[in-house]
């Protein structure tokens, strides 16, 4: 346990804490004072030494105290800011409507799995969970609530439409936990946020865990955080030295063939693009082509992101092509690789995408391809990450490819049914929807962008005709 705890107070900069309090020493979780109920399942689940996060948190956390806890994701958050708050709800019981403690979190993914972390350790303490997230029956989480739930884990803007149809009261709520908290503040949720902290119990206890530091975070923890203790474990930006980070220059009409052989590799990946509609036309690409791959974006419904996901996991899918949304808080065991086939445009969206591998003290790379053109600004923006890539000029069928993700040519049998299909021709434009800007895709109707497409297919066709020698 060799990494850092600071430890200090609200005031000062937060990213420099008052106080540097001496390595975290080694501790059991049968040391920590949890419920023996916790202890037992614990033990059932094979989980037998805390990570640094969680053995620096729990002793304050189970005291009570307001905790400020900065750690990349994957750090083992979950259970740090769990297990204090069950074990200290544990005991209680909540009226219909009035639960007792509260997990925020920014997306569905993340609560739903927020929720399967710690369901075992709240059914050792007979509490009742009620997961609270858009996308599903509100009518059945309102009868959760109705029906009495010690702890929701809710995505902000559900919780808020739930408090609006007085279907949630929150004057109970002596526990919250913000987790995630950089997140929900970049997309617009800090508003929810603070009316939430307004109307949870004044005295309660407040967890709150964010991979940054920023303005909004801040603003939060100065405002509702009560003299917390600041754990930092981990580098902020998450660049650990179990990932590799890899810059992948390739020439635009080579960036699908370079892509698909990624995706054809041993193992799972995970493939960024920055819309839906190109994530879309990449996954029908590689599963004409024989690849398993599947899609998850904010236009799939949440049951099918939901089965995608456990597809991704289990193994069926092998493949995930998503956009941001799978950034925010998505938790695959043994995911050793993540390409950005979309360069990120933010320092943070490429930390939270990084974060995907890696994770628990496991190795794992982060590939970003890009054109000659976006080199420059692309590295620029990943050193704003503090991080340091390998850049390599790479093309489909070389070995240095091979060498850095398990590139492999696919097998080319389609999966649905469908002739593979020719790789569209791509100028140097990013993955947006065959080669057109976003602006651009704005303002194109439908039949002129279908037209554009037809127009790219073509040529497209032409191209492998003369490489056929036809």
């Amino acid at each position: 346990m060799n990494h850092p705890d600071h430890v200090g107070t609200s005031h000062g900069d937060l990213d420099q804490p008052a106080a540097l309090a001496p390595a975290v020493p080694p501790i059991a979780f049968a040391d920590m004072g949890l419920p023996a109920e916790v202890l037992r399942t614990l033990t059932e689940l094979g989980v037998r030494e805390p990570f640094p996060i969680q053995a620096a948190t729990l002793p304050n956390a189970l005291a009570g105290r307001d905790v400020l806890g900065r750690g990349r994701t994957g750090s083992g958050k979950t259970l740090a800011f769990g297990l204090p708050l069950l074990a200290r709800t544990a005991g209680r019981r909540a009226e219909p409507k009035q639960p007792l403690a509260l997990i925020l979190v920014p997306t569905r993914e993340l609560a739903q799995q927020v929720t399967e972390a710690l369901a075992p350790y709240a059914d050792a303490l007979r509490l009742r969970m009620a997961t609270v997230v858009g996308g599903l029956s509100i009518g059945r989480q309102v009868a959760a609530l109705r029906d009495g739930a010690e702890v929701v884990v809710a995505t902000p803007g559900r919780l808020h439409d739930l408090i609006e149809r007085r279907a949630c009261r929150l004057e109970r709520v002596r526990i919250t936990v913000l987790d995630e908290a950089d997140q929900m503040c970049d997309m617009g949720f800090l508003p929810h946020v603070t009316e939430v902290l307004d109307q949870v119990h004044r005295d309660g206890q407040r967890m709150l865990f964010s991979a940054t530091l920023d303005r909004d975070v801040e603003h939060l923890v100065r405002s509702h955080l009560h003299d917390p203790v600041v754990h930092s474990v981990d580098p902020s930006a998450g660049a650990v030295t179990t990932m590799d980070h890899h810059v992948l220059v390739v020439h635009g009409p080579d960036r699908y063939a370079v892509t698909t052989e990624i995706a054809a590799r041993d193992g799972r990946v995970l493939l960024f693009l920055d819309t839906k509609h190109a994530v879309d036309q990449l996954t029908r690409h590689l599963r004409a082509n024989g690849v398993h791959a599947a899609a998850l974006h904010s236009g799939k419904s949440q049951p099918q992101r939901t089965r995608t996901l456990a597809q991704f996991k289990n193994g069926q899918v092998t493949v995930l092509v998503a956009t941001n949304v799978a950034a925010r808080g998505l938790h695959v065991d043994d995911l050793d690789l993540v390409v950005n086939v979309d360069p990120p445009t933010d320092p943070k969206d490429y930390v939270h995408r990084a974060g995907r591998t890696a994770r628990a003290g496991e190795s794992g790379s982060v590939v970003t391809l890009v054109l000659p053109s976006q080199r420059r600004e692309t590295s620029q923006l990943i050193a704003e990450a503090g991080i340091a890539p390998t850049i390599t000029k790479v093309r489909s069928g070389e070995a240095e490819l091979s060498r850095i993700t398990g590139a492999k040519a696919p097998s080319g049998t389609p999966l649905d049914g469908a002739p593979a299909t020719p790789r569209p021709k791509n100028t140097n434009a990013p993955f947006r929807g065959l080669g057109t800007s976003k602006s651009a895709s704005r303002g194109t109707g439908g039949k002129s962008r279908k037209a554009s497409e037809a127009r790219m297919l073509a040529e497209a066709r032409k191209a492998a005709r003369v490489r056929r020698g036809d």
